[in-house]
Formats: structure tokens, sequence, C-alpha cells
């Protein structure tokens, strides 16, 4: 199964910048901004499959499926994240593009991990060229006192209802994904007040007033899980979460700010919705790899920086994998990103693998070498 996506806002930027549209919407009318999706060339024909379930389900759960999928969001720029990622219409549209294209095996809901703060009393915004900045970053007891438990169907309405449009234009002929952002990676976005190189003022707060980070994080795993539930039952077949900074943590750490978090998240989510595949993604993640499985996901993804074989050593047989091609690969002569792709599929084994990038696409990646690396992918048979 191969699944090419992006989701964040600084991946999102990258790909409307380093693009020419060359695909009109099929959605769009003269009362709102048209959308391009960016990439052209010829498309193998997917293959019809009689299935109850989308080939990028039959995968996670390990049943036999011929070949890996493909998604990705690649569009035209809208003045503002925001403006796009909280309107309905906009993140139905942008969500679709690549799938009307590329008739993909995975529909990303277009969203961030950050969304869901303004519900949460932590006012945000994603600005360009900076990134998410949080207006008052939290420091103190007090300020995690004022974090409220998130309530999506109060703060994120435009969230579930473009989630049950995509499950019924998609109509199970692919997995419609949501995701969010897992505890730690929450908390240190707010505790630093944006992106941070060294993450000194979330550490500071760990190692120094630990009890006040714990409230916070537990404020986070109980709206994440519960925002994860909501995303299930208005139509996501699966969900992703990221923990993206949490490799930036030592193992202890790790095992004391995160993996615990992720745990619970998982357990209260599966009490519920014991069906519902969960993705653990986090960067970099090669010194925690054991300890990934032990939150209790579905699939780990990882990136390129750990081997795909030793990693299906590593994580054992009971978790799918997802990833994990360089993104740089696509610089590469069409010969070279096939043997790449292929390496990745050979060393993944049959099933259970979700083949992807290890990270969303670079600014000036050439489209038609990301044309192709969707041909491959759907081209590969086991």
């Amino acid at each position: 199964m191969s699944i090419v996506y992006t989701c964040s806002a600084s991946s999102f930027s990258a790909i409307s910048a380093s693009y020419k549209p060359s695909f009109h919407s099929l959605r769009t009318n003269s009362h709102k901004p048209r959308f391009c999706c960016a990439l052209g060339g010829a498309i193998a024909e997917p293959k019809v499959i009689n299935a109850t379930e989308p080939l990028l389900l039959d995968a996670v759960q390990g049943k036999e499926v011929e070949r890996p999928p493909s998604y990705q969001i690649l569009c035209e720029k809208h003045p503002s994240f925001r403006e796009r990622s909280e309107n309905v219409d906009l993140v139905v549209e942008i969500s679709l593009q690549p799938w009307k294209v590329f008739r993909p095996d995975g529909v990303i809901l277009f969203s961030d991990i950050l969304t869901p703060l303004s519900g949460m009393n932590i006012p945000f915004d994603i600005v360009k060229g900076k990134g998410p900045i949080i207006f008052d970053p939290l420091a103190t007891a007090a300020d995690v006192d004022q974090v409220r438990e998130f309530v999506p169907e109060e703060s994120v309405p435009y969230v579930g209802e473009a989630l049950t449009i995509l499950r019924k234009e998609v109509n199970n002929e692919a997995a419609v994904l949501g995701f969010v952002g897992a505890p730690f990676t929450l908390a240190s976005y707010v505790v630093e007040g944006g992106s941070s190189k060294h993450f000194t003022k979330i550490k500071k707060l760990a190692f120094s007033q630990p009890k006040v980070l714990h409230a916070l994080l537990q404020k986070f795993a109980t709206s994440m899980a519960k925002y994860i539930r909501y995303q299930a039952d208005k139509g996501a077949q699966a969900v992703q979460i990221f923990d993206s900074w949490a490799t930036e943590l030592s193992p202890a750490d790790f095992e004391e700010f995160s993996l615990p978090y992720l745990k619970q998240i998982v357990d209260s989510v599966k009490q519920t919705h014991s069906n519902l595949p969960l993705i653990l993604y986090a960067s970099g993640s090669g010194g925690l790899l054991e300890r990934l499985p032990l939150t209790g996901v579905d699939v780990v993804s990882l990136d390129w920086t750990v081997d795909m074989a030793e990693g299906r050593r590593r994580l054992g047989t009971d978790v799918a994998v997802q990833g994990n091609v360089d993104p740089g690969v696509l610089f590469g002569s069409k010969e070279f990103i096939t043997s790449r792709i292929n390496d990745t599929v050979r060393k993944a084994g049959r099933g259970k693998h979700i083949l992807n990038l290890g990270h969303g696409i670079i600014v000036g990646t050439p489209e038609e070498n990301v044309a192709h690396f969707f041909e491959v992918a759907k081209s590969i048979r086991y």
C-alpha cells in the first residue's frame, strides 16, 4: 500500500510555492476562489478490485492486498492557512484535489494539528513565512488552569462537516483519513510560543515544574482522544497522530512525557472505536523505535533516516508500518525514483505496509517526478 501526503501548514505552503497549477477544480464557481491541483502527467489506470473496504484499511489490518495506495495534497494558495482550513468548502475542495486527479487509496483531511487550540482557549495564528504563532505562551500553573477541555462539536464543526462530505464524495473508493497532534507536540508549541530549534522552554518546564507540564499534557490527551472519536464518528476511517517533537526527548523523558499520554489516547479511543486504525508519526524516531508500538497504535510511520528492513525488525510483526522514501529522492531520475520505491517495498515485505514519502514534498521538486512516484506506486504488484 502506498500513501503520499502532506498535511502541515509548512509542507502545504512548500508545495503551493513550488508548483504551477495544471488541473482546475471540479467544484468551483464564480463566487468562490479557484483551486488548482498541481500535477500533470499520465497516471496508470487503477485496477478495479471488488472489496468491502478501501485497500488502505485492508493493508493496515494485514489482509491480502495486491499492491501498495497513494494520496497527496497539492493545490494553489489561499490568503491564509486558517482561512483554508476552517472553511468547509475549502477543506473539502483541497482534500479532494489529489483524489480527483490520481484516484489514490487515501484521502486525508486538509487541516492542521493546531486547529483545536482556539477551542481550548489558546489563541494562535499561522503566519506566512513564520509558521505557528501562539499569542500567549503558557508558562505557569495558572496558565494551564485557563486551558479548556476541547469540545469539537462546538469549536470545529467545520471539521465534522468536511469529513462527512468527503466520505460521501469518495464513496468508499478510498479511505478517508483524519489526524490530530500528540500531547507533547501540542504542548511544545503552546509553551515555546511556536516552532523551536532547541525546545528550551518546554524542557525547562518539564525538568523544573513537571507537575505543571503533566497537567497540560493530561488536558491535551483527554481532548485529542475526544477529537479522534469525533473525527471517526463524522467519517474518518483512520486517524494519524503526529508527535513531531517527541523525538527531541531522551528515551527516558519520552517514557515520562509522551508515551503515557499517547497510550492513554489509544486506549480511550479503542474502548469505543476498536476497529479504527490509528497511525503514529514521530519524525527522527530511530532512537525511540521500539517504544512506539507500546502506545498501542496500529501503524508506526517511519521517516527515511531508518532503514525499512531494520525498522520492520525492530518494530515486530504485530504493528503495520508506513513509509519511508526520502523526499529528496524525487529530485533524482525516474529510474532512480523507481529503484528506491521498489527497494522500500521489498524491505517492508508483503502486507501491513503503507508506502509513502518519509515527510512532505520539498519545495522545488519537479512535478513530473511527483507524478512518476504515483505511477510507480500504483503499478506495484506483490
